[in-house]
């Protein structure tokens, strides 16, 4: 693999991986405990959830794109394919967890902006993926 864009894709994918699977764990482990900022706000242990579940999931995608790229897409999309996904992949579970810290109850708080905005990128990311198809 010479393509620093997939590279790149490669890395983030097992750093999201890394802290997402982790997240879960610390999940369960608020859960345990019985943790009152945790288990006091429905709203929070959504959106946590949701932080760890999409992290997880994206990381796998990046994982996919850099295992297929370079002999299934058109080497001149790898890097603005790779840019959005790395992108949106990030912004999405940043936004779920983001929009559970400092929430009131049953609303998010404002980094929660983040989750539609990453959402956009990753369609971005998978048209032109689609249409690099070779």
């Amino acid at each position: 693999m010479n393509d620093t864009s997939i590279a790149k894709a490669l890395r983030t994918g097992w750093v999201l991986l890394a802290t997402s699977l982790p997240l879960g764990l610390t999940l369960e482990a608020l859960h345990a405990w019985r943790v009152r900022g945790f288990l006091e706000s429905e709203t929070r242990r959504e959106l946590w959830r949701l932080a760890h579940a999409h992290g997880t999931l994206l990381a796998l995608l990046l994982l996919g794109f850099a295992a297929v790229a370079e002999r299934h897409l058109a080497s001149e999309r790898h890097a603005a394919i790779s840019r959005d996904l790395r992108f949106g992949s990030i912004a999405m579970p940043l936004g779920f967890f983001l929009g559970g810290v400092l929430n009131s109850e049953g609303d998010p708080s404002l980094g929660i902006v983040l989750v539609p905005v990453g959402a956009l990128a990753l369609i971005v990311a998978l048209v032109r993926a689609a249409l690099a198809t070779r």
